[in-house]
């Protein structure tokens, strides 16, 4: 599949087969991944891949009990909350593997003033996010399904206890990986309504 082609078939897809993905294909995932530019080249990508299932039940169970936290705090009806988190834990453990992508500082450029090291910090943000992309599109050309999940920015500490990560990883994303079991169209916005010519 030529690239053209993966950008424009690739779809986020969030049911799968329980066809197993073997370490090979992983790793072939995540070596498209690292191909992505970086800012100064310091490629401040990390990534946690979770293929055993007690570990993404874990993960899920971590997750789903914080964002249930967070939804009470919030006065959202009980129902819908365990909705919300229901949907989560089935995209979580129903995967056959996760790829938790974080980002860390730790060969990024500091600065004394608060506002340059914010934008050292979204540098960085967009390098990881990147990345995560190539995986995305990675994954399609080799007949996965995939789809990006921002929930752990909501609960960074949770993911990372839940996976013993180093401290410095900050979760960004996990992406959800499988056999598709799923098709699912995608409309875009057309053209001319996000594009200015100058």
């Amino acid at each position: 599949m030529d690239v053209l082609e993966a950008i424009r078939t690739r779809r986020s897809l969030r049911r799968y087969t329980a066809q197993p993905v073997d370490d090979a294909l992983l790793t072939a995932l995540l070596d498209a991944a690292i191909r992505a530019p970086s800012a100064h080249n310091r490629q401040p990508w990390r990534f946690a891949v979770v293929g055993e299932a007690a570990a993404r039940e874990r993960l899920a169970r971590a997750m789903g009990e914080r964002l249930r936290a967070d939804l009470r705090a919030d006065g959202v009806d009980y129902a819908l909350i365990e909705a919300d988190a229901g949907r989560s834990y089935a995209r979580l453990t129903g995967a056959a593997a996760l790829i938790v992508v974080c980002l860390t500082m730790v060969d990024m450029d500091t600065y004394p003033d608060a506002a340059r090291q914010a934008r050292e910090q979204h540098m960085a943000v967009q390098s990881v996010a990147m990345a995560g992309q190539n995986l995305l599109l990675a994954a399609h050309a080799h007949g996965l399904g995939a789809c990006w999940m921002c929930a752990p920015l909501f609960c960074p500490e949770v993911v990372r206890a839940a996976l013993d990560l180093p401290p410095d990883w900050e979760p960004q994303g996990v992406i959800t990986l499988g056999y598709p079991a799923e098709t699912r169209e995608k409309t875009r916005q057309p053209l001319e309504s996000v594009v200015l010519w100058r």
